[in-house]
C-alpha cells in the first residue's frame, strides 16, 4: 500500500538519507531560494551489490560532486516548494565507464480557495542507481547500473466539509524504467522486463476530527498496476511467460489516528487489509489473496536540537524476482512480496562538544517473503544502517563525515551481499 501518510515517505530516505540530512542547510530565510554544492571523497567496498564469493564484488574510491537548488515561494492562498539535486560520482577503480550520473526533481504547489477547499500538485522525478533512492518499498534491494527512472506525479483535494468531517480525494502516477542492471548477475531475465510499470492509485479517506489534538481516519484506495515491458520474464526451458502476467488490482481498505500527545509529541497510525486480482496470472495460480496493511510512524522532540523518528509498515509490494516454475503441471510465478519493515532516525545537535556539531542515524530492517512461484514462502532481510556527522562553520560553509552499511540475506542462492561505505566532504551553502 502506497502513499497513504507520510511515514510510507520515510522508506525512501534510507540509510543514504543520512548521508544528506544535515549537509543541505539553507544558507538562510532571508531570500526565496538558495543554492549549495558539496564535494565529498568515498570509498565503496561493493559498488556491485555482489555476494562475498562473486568475482564481482569490487571496491573503489572515488569522488563526489553534488549541486542543489531550492526554490520556495508564498503569495497569499499559493504555495511552491522546488529542489533539484544533481549527483556526478567518478568509481576510480572501476573498468569501463567510471561515472555516475544522477537526477533528483521535487516540486509541490498548493491553492487554498478558501479556508476550506484546497488543491494540492506534487511531482518527483529521480534518474538514479541506488535501490533506496527509486524505491522506497525495496522491491529490488539491488544496485542497477545505468540509467533507471521512477517518476510520481499527483493531485489531492482537500474539503473541510462541516467543523467534524473532512475528506481528501487524490490520485496518484509513479512510471518506473529500468534501463539499468546489476553486473553479478550473470544469466535471467533484465530489470527493464522484471519491473518496468506504471501504478495508479486513487484515494478516498474521510477525516474525523474528534477533538483538537486527534484526527479519525476512514479511508479507501484502489491500486492498479500495469506491467509495461513485452518481454519474457521466464528462465530457460519455460514456456514464454510475459511480464503483464503480474498486473494487477488492489483494493485497500483502512482506520487510522493521528493523534498529538503534545507539541513536541504526535504518532499516525493506519491498519486495515489489502485485497489483491491478479486477473492476468496463468492458469493454476492463486489469482486473488487478502493480507493486512499496518503503518504506523512517530516524530518526538525529545530536546532542542534532537528529533526522533520511529515508524513500522506492514504492506505488499512488488518484486524483481519473478520465480516462473512447473507444480502439478501448472505454470506458477512470483506474484509479489509480503513486507515488513522496522526504521528509526534520531538527529541530534552535539552541544556539549560543540554547537555547531550536528549527528545523524537512520536504520532499517526489512523483512518480504516471496508469494507464489518457485520461491513461494522463501524470505529476503535487509539491513541498512547510516551514520553521518556535520560540523557547520557558519551559514555558508559546513564539513561532514559519514558511513553507511548495507546488508542483504536472501534464501534465493546468490542474491544476498554486504556493502560498506565511508566518505568525507565539504558544502558551500548561499
Amino acid at each position: 500500500m502506497k502513499k497513504v501518510i507520510a511515514s510510507a515517505g520515510m522508506l525512501a530516505i534510507g540509510a543514504m538519507g543520512a548521508q544528506y540530512a544535515t549537509a543541505d542547510m539553507s544558507a538562510g530565510s532571508d531570500k526565496p531560494w538558495s543554492i549549495s554544492a558539496t564535494l565529498r571523497g568515498f570509498y565503496d567496498d561493493n559498488y556491485n551489490t555482489a555476494p562475498d564469493n562473486s568475482p564481482q564484488k569490487r571496491a573503489t574510491w572515488g569522488f563526489e560532486v553534488r549541486p542543489r537548488a531550492d526554490v520556495s515561494w508564498s503569495d497569499g492562498p499559493n504555495t511552491l516548494t522546488a529542489s533539484y539535486i544533481y549527483d556526478l560520482r567518478d568509481y576510480l577503480d572501476r573498468p569501463g565507464n567510471k561515472l555516475d550520473q544522477s537526477h533528483d526533481l521535487e516540486l509541490f504547489a498548493n491553492h487554498n480557495f478558501n479556508e476550506r477547499y484546497s488543491l494540492d500538485l506534487e511531482e518527483s522525478f529521480v534518474d538514479s542507481q541506488e535501490p533506496e533512492v527509486l524505491d522506497s518499498s525495496l522491491s529490488l534491494p539491488l544496485r542497477a547500473n545505468g540509467d533507471n527512472l521512477r517518476n510520481t506525479a499527483a493531485i489531492n483535494f482537500h474539503a473541510e466539509i462541516t467543523p467534524l468531517l473532512g475528506f481528501v480525494l487524490g490520485y496518484a502516477n509513479t512510471w518506473y524504467d529500468y534501463t539499468g542492471n546489476n553486473s553479478s548477475i550473470i544469466a535471467g531475465p533484465s530489470y527493464e522486463t522484471l519491473l518496468n510499470r506504471f501504478e495508479h492509485v486513487v484515494t478516498l479517506n474521510s477525516r474525523w476530527h474528534l477533538s483538537e489534538e486527534t484526527v479519525g481516519i476512514l479511508g479507501y484506495q484502489f491500486e492498479a498496476i500495469d506491467y509495461t515491458s513485452t518481454g519474457n520474464i521466464a528462465g530457460p526451458f519455460l514456456p514464454v511467460t510475459p511480464s503483464n502476467t503480474r498486473d494487477n488490482y488492489t483494493h485497500n481498505v483502512y482506520v487510522g489516528v493521528e493523534h498529538s500527545f503534545r507539541s513536541d509529541l504526535g504518532i499516525s497510525a493506519r491498519a486495515g487489509f489489502q485485497a489483491t486480482d491478479y486477473y492476468n496470472s496463468p492458469s493454476g495460480n492463486n489469482d486473488n489473496s487478502i493480507s493486512p496493511f499496518v503503518d504506523i510512524s512517530g516524530n518526538y522532540t525529545y530536546m532542542d536540537g534532537g528529533v526522533l523518528t520511529l515508524g513500522f509498515r506492514h504492506s505488499k509490494n512488488q518484486t524483481d524476482v519473478a520465480g516462473v516454475t512447473f507444480n502439478g503441471g501448472q505454470l506458477q510465478l512470483t506474484e509479489d512480496q509480503e513486507s515488513s519493515s522496522v526504521y528509526g532516525t534520531v538527529t541530534q545537535k552535539l552541544t556539549p562538544l560543540s554547537p555547531n556539531l550536528i549527528a545523524s542515524v537512520t536504520a532499517q530492517f526489512q523483512n518480504s517473503k516471496y508469494n507464489g512461484g518457485g520461491v513461494d514462502g522463501q524470505t529476503d532481510q535487509f539491513f541498512l544502517v547510516g551514520l553521518n556527522l556535520t560540523y557547520q562553520f557558519n551559514r555558508y560553509f559546513s564539513a561532514e563525515a559519514g558511513y553507511n552499511y548495507d546488508k542483504l540475506n536472501s534464501d534465493i542462492p546468490g542474491r544476498g551481499y554486504d556493502r560498506n561505505r565511508v566518505y568525507v566532504g565539504v558544502t558551500g551553502s548561499y
